[in-house]
């Protein structure tokens, strides 16, 4: 009878040993891999900015330098539209949920309830120091969930040169189509406004002789209200309006 109790205690002794040493191997190898998953998670986060930038022929596989060179990230007061200084580590998404930072949104078509009254912008710059573009981050609401992007604009603060979406849920082939080049270029010489007034729009029908309008996505009906939804969101009063408006950037 104690050599079964022996045994039954050595089993669980070994158990509870095995299970706490891969515990120590998967906690070691998390914190381990935290630094690099940090880096790769910034580098992504460039490399969309890069291709909004209308660098990536450029940047050959130089993200990081191609960025550093010709990319300046300022941060504007939504409601004002002029720069100010933020935290170091200050990120427009997580202060959302900051009450320090925090903005309620009542546009319930948008999709989200809450924004940070300071947003990041980013500033493109050629080998002369001349403003070339302008990207902004948005996010808005899609069929299943936020969708993240990037809206790139010439210097006036009016033509778009490129709406990229870097994150989504959307169905492949359908809603999924935001990231399609065919569709993506279709927004390349769009105008945003029209006498001061936001006048893009997406809609069902050929836009292509439009300046106004980018022909919607076929059977992702919802996905194309959430692009509409966003950009009138995010380049009106509420959104980047104000530093639209101000032509802050040239100042």
């Amino acid at each position: 009878m104690s050599a079964k109790k022996e045994t039954l205690g050595k089993t669980v002794g070994v158990v509870v040993a095995v299970c706490l040493v891969c515990s120590i191997i998967v906690s070691s190898a998390a914190v381990g891999l935290r630094s690099l998953q940090e880096t790769n998670a910034a580098l992504d986060k460039k490399s969309n900015i890069v291709e909004a930038a209308g660098l990536a022929d450029i940047a050959k596989g130089d993200v990081a330098g191609t960025f550093d060179k010709y990319i300046e990230e300022r941060f504007i007061n939504l409601e004002t539209g002029q720069y100010v200084d933020v935290p170091e580590d200050y990120d427009m998404y997580k202060e959302a949920r900051n009450p320090e930072y925090m903005v309620k949104v009542q546009d319930p078509k948008v999709g989200f309830k809450q924004r940070a009254s300071i947003a990041s912008i980013y500033i493109v710059k050629n080998d002369a120091g001349e403003v070339t573009r302008l990207v902004l981050p948005v996010h808005g609401s899609g069929l299943w969930d936020l969708m993240y992007g990037l809206l790139a604009l010439d210097a006036d603060g009016n033509t778009v040169r490129e709406l990229v979406y870097y994150q989504h849920k959307e169905t492949p082939g359908l809603g999924g189509e935001i990231q399609n080049p065919s569709w993506k270029a279709k927004w390349n010489g769009k105008k945003l406004f029209n006498n001061g007034d936001v006048a893009i729009r997406v809609k069902k029908g050929d836009n292509a002789s439009s300046q106004h309008a980018v022909d919607a996505l076929s059977g992702a009906t919802l996905t194309s209200n959430g692009v509409q939804n966003t950009l009138t969101y995010w380049v009106g009063k509420n959104g980047y309006g104000p530093y639209l408006k101000n032509q802050t950037w040239k100042s």
